[in-house]
């Protein structure tokens, strides 16, 4: 056996290193193709991207040409007119230098981007004399042209790939483009489409000399898929514009979809500034703005102590967990809690003997905090309860990622028992020293997206969709995470107690000044406590405006969360955001013209100056395009002044609109 066997593996391995040579020299010639790479020219056709609609089928984001002047360092002449070359295309030498020893740096022999993304102005009167310029040739391709000057944050942006996103997708070459944050990311390969390739020979003086093997291995571009946006861009556009002048972030969800109807971020910029020759310039303006963080989307990525919102939680929790009960669990307020020795929460309510619907709509602390900590206490380790506590909030998807398809995002915080062990690493603690979270404060930090999903959930009474900005591809189906039902651990028993106590915060709450004639909102305002350094020392701020609603009561359409830096009482800033940005989806008018105009006229600069970065702030923050808008604002009256007029320089950031 084992003489036959030696042999016989000799054989087998021979018959397949014949059959894999003849495979590849005969059969497969790809190889050839490569071996034969310098003297062929690879020629790629770039698709158009998909256009993006909003759920309406409103154009927000198409396509313009645009042109890339690419350069082969080895094939420049030694003779090449620089000086001329410079002026067709608006650069300097001294750029021209640069530009060329980036280029070698790259490979002498490979091409590269030399100059990026000219219009087709910009590259006319290059393009009659790009033959007189040996090495240089162009590449077209397709930029963004947005049709809307909002939704900057949703959108994203399309730039150049980096060394790094080659190295992982060899799909990409250097000056590739490609989607950067916003849906641009989340939907680069169904927005890009697919590049073709022509594969063009050279002779041995480099000139082409026509199709490589008649155009055997040549591919057709195939053009990006469409896509539709939940988003939808009245109330996109309509929300920006309440937030001028203001930091912090608005979410607006469909509950029974989970949706998302507004993504709001403040301040914001003309996602169109980020297209086109100056987007460097502008990108860098916007980013070295460290302050006003227009480039930070703080709908999703800004961690802030709920506040009395969270309340509803605490409540909900309680009611599952038997502590408390709507109809005869009764708390005892005096302005206050006095919860340990020497321990006391203030609260604002009107006092007296409160049971959970006046607890709701009166915003109690008393009341909350007895909730909470009857929850803890009711198990013999404080540890325990903790867990059980943040078990029933993670199934509201909080603490967590919540699996949306835009890039970015936060987990926020619900503490476990392993938070207090590190924090109190002898132990000894109880529910009394935990008792900040019954109200949103504490060790609880939640997100705007987070706060949104929460309200859609109680208006579902126990469920909620994941949020999703996607609600259409053409020719595709929407993932069926988006589709899927999550159930939270609390009985849909529990949440019409709750709901009732938030229809009257609106009715004789602290929301009472903000109803909507015919609309039935059910909100909660909220605050939260700011603290910023400033000059090294821990300095307290206004507090952060809170407020969350869905509508109507009965058939719920919008769930939303409005989060104001610095903006106060929930009722003062974000209340009103909230009511009338509710009634602009329902109804698409507004008459609650008063509140529209208190809030167009609330500017939060004096509270920002603050933390410096004003000059920065104020280069990308703008005024309403909407003359109806405009027209609500009061120009403050300027002071006299005697002075010579200074010339304003202009920033790079150009706000002229084509539509």
């Amino acid at each position: 056996m084992r003489k036959i066997l030696l042999p016989a593996l000799i054989i087998i391995a021979g018959s397949l290193l014949v059959i894999r040579v003849f495979y590849l020299q005969i059969i497969d010639d790809s190889f050839k193709l490569k071996s034969e790479n310098n003297a062929i020219k690879k020629q790629y056709d770039y698709p158009e991207r998909g256009y993006i609609y909003d759920r309406n089928g409103k154009l927000l984001v198409a396509n313009q040409a645009s042109y890339d002047i690419m350069v082969i360092p080895k094939d420049i002449k030694e003779d090449l007119n620089v000086d001329e070359f410079c002026t067709l295309l608006n650069i300097t030498k001294e750029d021209y230098e640069k530009r060329i020893a980036k280029a070698k740096v790259y490979s002498p022999r490979l091409p590269s981007v030399f100059l990026a993304q000219l219009n087709k102005s910009e590259f006319a009167a290059f393009q009659e004399k790009i033959r007189k310029f040996e090495g240089f040739y162009f590449q077209k391709r397709s930029l963004r042209d947005y049709e809307v000057d909002y939704g900057a944050n949703i959108f994203g942006s399309i730039t150049q790939v980096n060394e790094r996103q080659i190295a992982k997708n060899p799909y990409y070459n250097s000056g590739d483009l490609i989607g950067r944050q916003g849906v641009e990311e989340s939907y680069e390969e169904i927005l890009r489409g697919i590049k073709g390739v022509k594969y063009i020979q050279k002779d041995k003086y480099n000139r082409e000399i026509g199709s490589y093997k008649n155009g055997k291995y040549d591919t057709i571009a195939v053009a990006g898929e469409d896509i539709n946006l939940t988003i939808d861009a009245e109330l996109q556009k309509y929300g920006e514009e309440l937030m001028i002048n203001k930091r912090g972030g608005i979410v607006a969800l469909e509950p029974k979809t989970g949706e998302i109807l507004a993504l709001v971020t403040a301040p914001s910029y003309d996602p169109g500034i980020l297209v086109g020759r100056q987007r460097s310039k502008n990108y860098t303006l916007l980013y070295n703005d460290s302050i006003a963080k227009p480039l930070y989307d703080r709908g999703l990525l800004a961690e802030y102590p709920p506040g009395s919102p969270f309340k509803l939680l605490t409540g909900l929790v309680a009611l599952q967990e038997g502590v408390i009960d709507e109809n005869t669990f009764t708390v005892s307020c005096h302005h206050g809690f006095s919860y340990a020795r020497g321990r006391f929460m203030r609260c604002h309510c009107s006092g007296g003997q409160l049971q959970l619907h006046r607890g709701i709509y009166q915003s109690c602390n008393t009341y909350f905090a007895t909730a909470y900590m009857r929850t803890i206490n009711k198990y013999t380790k404080p540890s325990a309860a903790v867990d059980v506590w943040s078990s029933h909030l993670k199934s509201f998807g909080l603490g967590e990622f919540m699996g949306y398809d835009l890039p970015t995002g936060k987990r926020g915080k619900i503490p476990t028992s392993k938070t207090y062990k590190r924090m109190y690493p002898n132990g000894g603690w109880r529910s009394t020293a935990i008792v900040s979270n019954a109200i949103g404060q504490g060790e609880v930090v939640m997100t705007p997206i987070q706060l949104a999903n929460m309200m859609a959930t109680i208006a579902n009474q126990g469920y909620y969709y994941t949020p999703h900005i996607i609600k259409k591809i053409e020719g595709e189906t929407i993932d069926k995470k988006f589709t899927t039902k999550h159930v939270t651990t609390i009985d849909q028993k529990y949440f019409p107690p709750i709901i009732s106590g938030l229809f009257d915060v609106y009715n004789m709450g602290t929301a009472s000044r903000l109803r909507v004639e015919g609309i039935d909102i059910c909100g909660k305002t909220g605050t939260a406590e700011n603290f910023a350094k400033i000059g090294g020392k821990r300095v307290q701020l206004e507090d952060h405006s809170i407020f969350v609603a869905f509508a109507p009561k009965d058939n719920p359409k919008i769930a939303i969360a409005i989060m104001i830096e610095n903006g106060g009482f929930g009722a003062s800033v974000a209340g009103p955001i909230a009511s009338l940005m509710i009634e602009k989806y329902l109804r698409r008018k507004i008459t609650r013209t008063d509140l529209e105009t208190r809030v167009l006229n609330k500017s939060l600069a004096s509270e920002y100056a603050k933390l410096g970065g004003m000059n920065e702030a104020s280069k990308i923050e703008s005024v309403p395009k909407d003359s109806v808008l405009q027209a609500k604002i009061v120009k403050p009256k300027a002071p006299a002044t005697t002075t010579t007029k200074t010339e304003v320089k202009k920033t790079a950031v150009d706000t002229t609109k084509k539509n």
